[in-house]
């Protein structure tokens, strides 16, 4: 009877899909050559944050099973943080503390996003993305246009049914295509 409590909870395959998906968009070697995102165990961390709560934004007013869905893939992105920092040597005593300064992190990104992105203008997200991913101490160009890629980004998401996510299916705009503000 008590057995069950101690099982391993199966590893949903959609889960492990759409969070490679995410993370290989947040790797695109546009972003750290052209939006001047630095290639770096923080950057590289910044842009997977980024893009998770993207796709866990999009998911917000689903149903509930696509709700879990959306838990799944944060739940991967722990354990991918857990593993990468092992992986750099981090010792077993340490993890925790680190894994508990990386979940504030993702929480105080994902709430100063969605502000940023339900302002009337871009000046919050630019500010946002310059101070988060870009570690600018002030807004510019290349802030401007990573804002544009995320606004492309979130129309990209909004347009794609919950049951596309269900299927494995996650589009993401190409950053080496999506205009900078002026050219549109």
């Amino acid at each position: 009877m008590i057995l069950h409590l101690f099982r391993r909870t199966p590893r949903n395959p959609n889960i492990a899909s759409l969070y490679g998906m995410i993370v290989a968009q947040a790797r695109s070697a546009e972003f750290y050559r052209a939006y001047g995102v630095p290639d770096t165990v923080n950057g590289r961390f910044e842009m997977i944050a980024l893009h998770t709560v993207l796709f866990l934004g999009r998911l917000e007013n689903e149903g509930p099973e696509v709700r879990r869905l959306g838990q799944g893939v944060f739940d991967l992105f722990c354990r991918d943080m857990d593993a990468s920092m092992r992986e750099m040597g981090v010792g077993d005593l340490a993890v925790p503390r680190k894994m508990r300064r990386i979940g504030a992190a993702f929480y105080e990104r994902q709430e100063d996003y969605r502000h940023a992105l339900a302002a009337a203008d871009n000046a919050p997200l630019v500010a946002a993305l310059a101070r988060n991913v870009l570690d600018a101490a002030s807004p510019s160009d290349r802030a401007g246009r990573l804002a544009f890629y995320v606004r492309a980004a979130e129309r990209t998401l909004a347009g794609q049914g919950a049951e596309a996510f269900e299927r494995r299916e996650l589009r993401f705009p190409d950053p080496a295509t999506v205009g900078t503000p002026a050219e549109v």
